[in-house]
């Protein structure tokens, strides 16, 4: 009760602490000019200046808020503020003295009176701080949970701060730095211990509970690294988020578990959110393939450019329908509608448009899984070709402003059918780009980490089960990104586009899929070999050990931005033909010819390469 009403009535009981300073200040002021004598003249004059004092101090106090705030963060900028207004009541003091005719007033009570309110109220204002110090140095925790911090930068000693702050986290007993220079020396009373290779040996030596990496600037090489070291010990494993999002006030300095993204260890992306508001808000928006990874991400992302209208359209109700409620929590004041067809209907697209009128088309919806596709390459050309060269006709006869087509690397020297059916989906696209008014483009970028088809939900759902993992070859590498920064990059490539280019998202470097799969294991607290196993299948039919961005012969050149690049390569295939190949196509597609559609289909892509 005592304390609950303190916290009620802090202000004013922080008035009267000051006040007391003022007041106790001023008295030995007198005290310590006149040996602890006061005489009975100079008493009088005590008695006159006490309330002038007293009541410009409160004012010059009040006006820098230094009765308020939460003394347990006090830092280095209340100091200089209490500074300030001490210096500025003893000066105003002075003043309001002398004007008043107190000429016989002792001059030295001015300093005296400045330096012991100085530090009576520096002391006020920090002993909060100090006391609560104290404890955490005495090893006062609510638990004995003892915790290694990888990265003695900013960061780090954030993170220190905060769990200083915050006991009940646990105790922090040593930092990890690589850099040299750091080696043993000593951060707000803690050792730099050692780089990461010493992780293993310290957290058995010293029986670390938990590893917190705070390394925001690191990129996946070094991530993964660190990992790799934290992997070989049996504690928890958390990571804090990055500075741009502390700095902005998004997040707090609280650690996190280690997320599949932080593997990646990209740069925060920016975009041009003024040239993307300037093609979305206000536009009727349709999203093909509203409920899959990207394209939900998509439909999250548009929104808050305020469109005047999102329309779902997906072949998978349940995805939708989960969606539609989201925007409907989220984002109540947005008109969404919701279609459930397939872009090889030809009837519904036409009804669509002709009702709806999008302006802005997103393009998404697609058959991705490389293996299935392979089995069923009917499938895939008749949604990957025949349902997206629907959605980029019907866009063109509607007069849509923009058409955005999401690619993927795949389409670079395709060597199994899904690549091949979205590369000729980019030929058409690319064709009809030349006669419309529409600004059809397309955006090229490898797998997207934790979207349904990754590899990260494959592997977590065979961690659950108990294992084993299975990867197709030890070698096998692929580029990764996350879904956030995926579509960033797409909206902003949709406002670049004039008509017809590739756009190609920097993938940054190649990540072996086995690490990606180890740093799960002991994410989820296993140990590789003891409580689950990583199994190699092989390579699949139409699988590369690498994959590529751009075809042979074209060149990426710089836009501006610096993580999208656009094919120069241009439409050097006779589009006559083209034509021509997609009818002899579409009748193998007709007839269910698994066979004779593969060579047709080699033979398109090869004459858009050459």
């Amino acid at each position: 009760m005592l304390v609950k009403n303190f916290l009620r009535y802090r202000r004013i009981f922080i008035m009267l602490a000051h006040l007391l300073i003022f007041s106790s200040a001023y008295f030995l002021a007198f005290l310590l000019r006149f040996d602890f004598s006061i005489p009975a003249e100079e008493m009088r004059g005590f008695l006159f200046a006490l309330p002038v004092l007293m009541v410009i101090k409160f004012i010059v106090f009040g006006y820098f808020r230094l009765f308020r705030g939460l003394w347990q963060y006090v830092s280095l900028e209340d100091f200089w503020q209490i500074v300030k207004a001490n210096f500025i009541t003893s000066i105003a003091f002075v003043v309001v003295i002398t004007a008043i005719g107190g000429l016989g007033f002792p001059r030295t009570v001015f300093l005296l009176d400045l330096i012991l309110c100085l530090g009576m109220t520096v002391a006020l204002r920090f002993s909060l701080k100090v006391l609560k110090e104290f404890t955490v140095r005495r090893g006062i925790t609510l638990k004995d949970y003892d915790i290694l911090i990888v990265g003695a930068g900013d960061a780090g000693v954030m993170l220190f701060n905060e769990v200083r702050r915050n006991p009940s986290m646990g105790r922090v007993v040593g930092f990890i730095d690589d850099d040299p220079r750091k080696s043993f020396e000593v951060i707000l009373g803690v050792r730099v211990i050692g780089g990461r290779q010493d992780i293993p040996r310290i957290v058995e030596a010293r029986e670390i509970d938990e590893i917190i990496i705070a390394i925001p600037s690191a990129n996946g090489e070094i991530m993964r690294d660190i990992l790799f070291y934290c992997e070989q010990t049996k504690a928890r494993i958390r990571v804090v988020p990055g500075l741009d999002k502390l700095i902005s006030g998004e997040m707090e300095v609280k650690p996190r578990a280690v997320l599949p993204e932080d593997l990646l260890g990209r740069e925060t992306v920016t975009i041009n959110t003024d040239a993307v508001r300037d093609y979305v808000t206000g536009k009727v928006v349709l999203v093909t393939g509203a409920g899959g990874s990207i394209g939900s991400e998509i439909c999250r992302q548009v929104a808050a450019f305020t469109p005047a209208e999102i329309i779902l359209f997906d072949h998978h109700e349940n995805y939708v329908y989960f969606l539609s409620v989201e925007f409907k929590s989220k984002h109540p004041e947005l008109k969404v509608s919701t279609v459930i067809g397939d872009i090889r209907d030809v009837g519904l697209l036409k009804n669509l448009f002709a009702k709806k009128r999008p302006q802005v088309v997103f393009h998404a919806a697609a058959h991705k899984h490389v293996p299935l596709m392979e089995e069923t390459p009917i499938a895939a050309l008749k949604n990957n070709i025949f349902g997206t060269r629907n959605m980029i006709y019907a866009c063109a006869h509607y007069r849509v402003e923009r058409f955005v087509m999401i690619s993927t690397d795949k389409a670079v020297n395709p060597i199994n059918v899904m690549g091949m059916s979205k590369r000729v989906a980019e030929m058409i696209l690319q064709s009809r780009a030349v006669r419309a008014r529409t600004k059809f483009m397309a955006v090229r970028f490898g797998n997207v980490l934790g979207s349904a088809g990754s590899v990260v939900p494959l592997f977590k759902r065979q961690i659950e089960s108990g294992g084993p993992i299975t990867v197709t070859h030890p070698d096998v590498k692929r580029y990764f990104m996350s879904i956030k920064e995926a579509v960033m990059l797409v909206l902003q490539a949709g406002a670049m586009g004039k008509g017809g280019e590739l756009f190609i998202l920097d993938m940054g470097e190649q990540i072996k899929v086995i690490e990606i799969a180890k740093n799960l294991i002991a994410l989820s607290g296993l140990q590789l070999g003891k409580d689950i196993e990583i199994k190699f299948t092989g390579l699949r039919s139409g699988e590369k050990l690498e994959e590529e961005l751009l075809l042979d012969k074209e060149k990426d050149e710089v836009t501006q931005h610096d993580k999208i690049f656009v094919s120069t390569n241009g439409v050097f295939f006779d589009r006559r033909k083209l034509n021509l190949d997609l009818k002899k196509l579409l009748r193998f597609t007709q007839t269910m010819d698994d066979v004779g559609v593969i060579p047709l289909l080699k033979e398109i892509v090869a004459s858009g390469n050459r």
